[in-house]
């Protein structure tokens, strides 16, 4: 069992530093390109943050481990949602000013609730991913209309563009580069975890799915962490928070989409009820938060406090140790 912990861990560290190399690769690239920055804030950077999810999950589904797949695409929105932004709120407070953003949230909600009517049968079929292509797609689409619209005029704009001009210039060769290799490692880191969490799995007899949702979905979720505190500390808020929603849309929609579309994915009995069901939830906290109207409290319109924070972390710790006590009841 050594060397599947082992493989674990390495794999993690790896796929970590690949996904900060390939997210510089490809922000500097699409900037080169003359790629608007609130396109790169809305899309490239948050999708480009969910390449671990991606690529693990496809790996996944393709070695013959579906629950492994699912459970890292939810597990790491259900991190992403109650442990980073939670963490992220408690150090700093957000305000949410971006009106894109605000736009994008019921796009999440509607997004985790069509993913919730595909699990009602009990099993994710290659049907189900093509309409999960497809409102990706649409979700693309809006999002190059948006960012047409609004390109110098929102403060997500004006963060990505100044993150941008934060980080060392990149020659086209440079970005290329670092994009083939952040990608070539992520591939390798990938393929190097999934093999150490199925053999994990198996020696403690424990459910690949639960594997999924508590140490793949985790390690999965710290390039998006890595980029929350560095954006919290640069006073980015909106650029924190489009990456995680960019992460999650990307996490429900397109990660499962690919996983679906290489294997049907089959359902246990708890993850709609207990998984989905949590997602939901923290979807909707955040939507309201995000969304507090004026008559609510004037001074906190769109404002993700510290007690708000506070729950989301608590709620993330209470999660993990529902998903333990089961293992262990097992």
């Amino acid at each position: 069992m050594l060397l599947p912990f082992l493989a674990i861990v390495f794999g993690l560290i790896v796929l970590v530093w690949s996904a900060d190399k390939f997210v510089e690769g490809a922000a500097a690239t699409s900037r080169s390109l003359g790629v608007s920055p609130l396109f790169i804030g809305m899309i490239v950077i948050g999708f480009g943050t969910s390449a671990p999810e991606m690529v693990v999950s496809a790996f996944a589904a393709s070695q013959g481990n579906p629950g492994l797949a699912l459970g890292n695409a939810y597990g790491s929105n259900i991190a992403n949602i109650a442990l980073v932004l939670g963490l992220t709120a408690l150090l700093m407070p957000m305000t949410v000013q971006s009106q894109v953003l605000r736009r994008e949230l019921p796009i999440l909600l509607g997004a985790t609730l069509l993913a919730g009517w595909q699990l009602h049968n009990g099993v994710i079929t290659r049907l189900d991913a093509v309409v999960l292509f497809g409102a990706f797609f649409a979700f693309l689409v809006w999002s190059l209309k948006q960012s047409r619209e609004g390109a110098g005029s929102d403060t997500l704009a004006a963060e990505t563009d100044a993150e941008l001009a934060s980080h060392e210039a990149m020659t086209v060769r440079q970005s290329t580069f670092w994009l083939a290799i952040g990608l070539l490692f992520l591939i390798a880191s990938s393929r190097l975890l999934v093999w150490g969490a199925v053999e994990f799995a198996m020696a403690l007899g424990v459910d690949e799915l639960i594997i999924g949702l508590t140490i793949v979905a985790l390690g999965t979720s710290l390039p998006e962490l890595a980029a929350a505190l560095v954006a919290i500390r640069k006073k980015e808020n909106d650029l924190a928070l489009g990456n995680l929603l960019g992460s999650n849309l990307f996490n429900t929609l397109a990660v499962v989409g690919i996983a679906a579309a290489i294997e049907p994915i089959s359902l246990s009995g708890d993850i709609l009820t207990r998984d989905w069901a949590l997602m939901l939830v923290l979807t909707l906290m955040l939507f309201v938060f995000a969304w507090r109207p004026k008559s609510w409290q004037p001074k906190r319109l769109g404002r993700i406090n510290r007690w708000e924070g506070g729950i989301f972390v608590l709620i993330y710790l209470a999660y993990m140790a529902w998903l333990v006590r089961s293992v262990m009841l097992n």
